[in-house]
């Protein structure tokens, strides 16, 4: 696994659509608390203060492509945004020379992400301005967009959910990119689920996989009338049966590991054990690293255990950055030993 993926060249990138925010993450260490205390300034008005807050640049598209260009992977960012936060993009790209920004002009979302402790597991709720995300459809493409698509080796469309044309969108790009590798990870997709069953459907003779959380995998299974997750053990059976269903393979990955099947197989990789520090946007960099190692053509469960390292090492730093290449193949071999 490691010579493979110390090896890894790409002919041209790995295109990513297509959503940019700007999050603001907050730490909430005692939500009861913060709920009365916001509860009493609400009557006068005033200030809450001692929350500790991070601004970042944010969208699944966003992360997922500064984390491919983290691991030293040639890619191409398709996104949207406004003059002032067009700098904010060019700044957070500006040391990673791989990387190319295609910027089309509009207004970008917002998020602010409420991070908790769940019974001593960290969870975020996001509350979101969708911006031009929201309605990013293929006219929104243009020449040079097309022709980066055209010699793409992979492309990875992601937050469907909060993209009203996700589905013409996914048609059109992994239609101009037809030697390339196909992803997709709809993000949170509870207010459309039915919606989205209908564009698997669409999408499944040109989706190589589709990379979804536990939550995400939930829906699904509910909506083609399978039984949710109850515990650990029913999920290699689930997964197979989801993938075997949609007809398209399957990358799930949960708090304790991951899942691949392509309807027949199946594989699992434990997750690393280690302490959070850091929760918003662990799925966008375990994304990025399942994709590189789909490019390296890892075994399943190699590529999974890679994917795993690469998140587990974004959790632990307190700055939210991305592992290098080197970082996580080092991780996985200290662990392995």
């Amino acid at each position: 696994m490691l010579e493979k993926l110390r090896n890894l060249k790409l002919n041209n990138s790995i295109v990513v659509l297509n959503d940019f925010f700007l999050d603001r993450i907050i730490k909430i260490q005692n939500l009861e608390k913060l709920y009365s205390q916001v509860l009493e300034k609400s009557r006068l008005g005033g200030s809450i203060r001692g929350i500790l807050q991070t601004d970042l640049k944010g969208g699944n598209a966003t992360n997922v492509a500064y984390a491919l260009a983290r691991l030293g992977c040639p890619v191409s960012l398709i996104t949207v945004a406004d003059k002032t936060s067009s700098q904010i993009l060019k700044e957070t790209f500006s040391d990673l020379d791989k990387a190319s920004l295609f910027i089309i002009d509009g207004k970008p979302g917002r998020t602010t992400s409420l991070e908790l402790d769940n019974k001593k597991k960290i969870v975020n709720v996001m509350i979101s301005d969708l911006g031009d995300n929201e309605n990013f459809g293929p006219d929104r493409l243009g020449i040079a967009e097309n022709e980066v698509l055209a010699k793409a080796d992979a492309v990875i469309m992601t937050n469907w959910a909060s993209n009203k044309k996700g589905t013409a969108l996914s048609i059109d790009v992994f239609s101009k990119a037809k030697l390339a590798l196909h992803f997709l990870d709809p993000a949170d997709i509870q207010t459309r689920v039915e919606e989205f069953k209908d564009a698997l459907k669409k999408l499944q003779n040109n989706l190589h996989s589709l990379c979804i959380n536990e939550n995400e995998c939930n829906l699904l299974l509910k909506q083609y009338g399978m039984n949710e997750i109850a515990q650990r053990d029913d999920l290699p059976q689930l997964v197979t049966e989801l993938s075997n269903k949609i007809s398209i393979p399957v990358d799930l990955h949960t708090s304790w590991g991951a899942y691949w099947s392509n309807g027949k197989e199946v594989k699992f990789a434990k997750s690393f054990q280690i302490n959070p520090l850091f929760v918003t946007g662990a799925g966008d960099v375990w994304d990025a690293a399942n994709v590189v190692g789909y490019m390296a053509k890892l075994e399943p469960l190699e590529r999974l255990a890679f994917a795993n390292g690469a998140a587990a090492l974004y959790v632990t730093n307190s700055k939210g950055t991305p592992p290098t290449m080197n970082e996580v193949l080092s991780f996985i071999d200290e662990k392995s030993s």
